[in-house]
């Protein structure tokens, strides 16, 4: 079974047992979670879609734990003028581990 699922604002394409990094959660270790923004269900050859979403269609999944992402660096510069700033950022993701998908 085969679902896309709204987490956190973006959509995933999400199916029992796989893990996935989400933007961070207010969620602890080992907690579990559940997504009701469902949008599409494929079960086999039966096929549903919402509009927008599925009703009493349920994605239930358990925490991992919260990580770091990559350091992106945002570097400025203008040219022949001595301006020159550096900046990094990490993003702050929670895996997640997906245990039943309900539709």
């Amino acid at each position: 079974m085969i679902a896309i699922v709204n987490i956190a604002g973006q959509q995933f394409k999400v199916a029992e047992g796989n893990e996935l990094f989400v933007h961070q959660l207010e969620a602890a270790a080992g907690a579990s979670v559940s997504f009701d923004q469902v949008m599409m269900v494929v079960n086999g050859d039966s096929v549903r879609v919402g509009t927008p979403v599925l009703s009493n269609a349920r994605v239930n999944a358990t925490v991992i734990g919260n990580q770091k992402g990559d350091k992106v660096i945002v570097f400025k510069k203008k040219r022949r003028k001595g301006y020159q700033k550096k900046n990094g950022h990490r993003q702050s993701f929670t895996r997640i581990k997906i245990d039943s998908i309900t539709a």
